[in-house]
């Protein structure tokens, strides 16, 4: 049976970083990375430590299996993920609702996965609603963004509740970015 809860442990963490290292972008066919999507930014055992001190992220489990995992990222976290330096500083020039972003509380969904033999039994919809479940009361929205080529991962953003607030490009990829306000 699967179900939602934050990450309790270093084997957690672990399993988390084997889900990652499965479905990075560049290691499948381009035709598959289309289909099933991808994760960009490779992490390190210390930096999701780091991230699980200031937030736990949320994973979703069938027992001892990892089914899917959520990764929050707090604004404190601007400094830990070299890769995403830039994306933290294109948040505090944002503006949103006439009101910069960086007056508002909330957090960066630092990565979203779930396993392929998981994909299409609701696991991504249940990450998010147990983010939702657990910070809303803290924090006002989450924001996170994606790879426009990413089309399985923008269907689900917006089947969730995400709105896009700015298209950017960089040396990368055309990037989304995207905002699900809970108030």
């Amino acid at each position: 049976m699967l179900y939602a809860q934050q990450v309790v442990s270093n084997e957690e963490l672990q399993q988390i970083l084997a889900l990652q290292q499965l479905n990075l972008r560049g290691i499948h066919h381009e035709k598959e990375e289309a289909e099933q999507g991808f994760v960009t930014v490779a992490h390190s055992l210390n930096v999701l430590q780091q991230m699980h001190q200031l937030e736990p992220s949320v994973i979703a489990k069938d027992k001892d299996t990892l089914a899917g995992y959520a990764l929050a990222m707090t604004k404190e976290c601007s400094g830990i993920v070299p890769e995403l330096f830039s994306l933290f500083d294109g948040l505090n020039q944002l503006m949103y609702k006439s009101k910069p972003l960086s007056e508002y509380s909330f957090y960066v969904m630092g990565q979203i996965c779930v396993a392929k033999e998981y994909r299409g039994k609701a696991v991504f919809d249940m990450l998010y609603h147990m983010h939702k479940e657990i910070f809303h009361n803290k924090y006002e929205f989450v924001v996170t963004q994606i790879a426009t080529r990413n089309l399985r991962s923008m269907r689900a953003h917006e089947r969730v509740g995400f709105k896009t607030i700015k298209i950017h490009s960089d040396k990368l990829d055309e990037w989304a970015l995207v905002i699900w306000d809970w108030n």
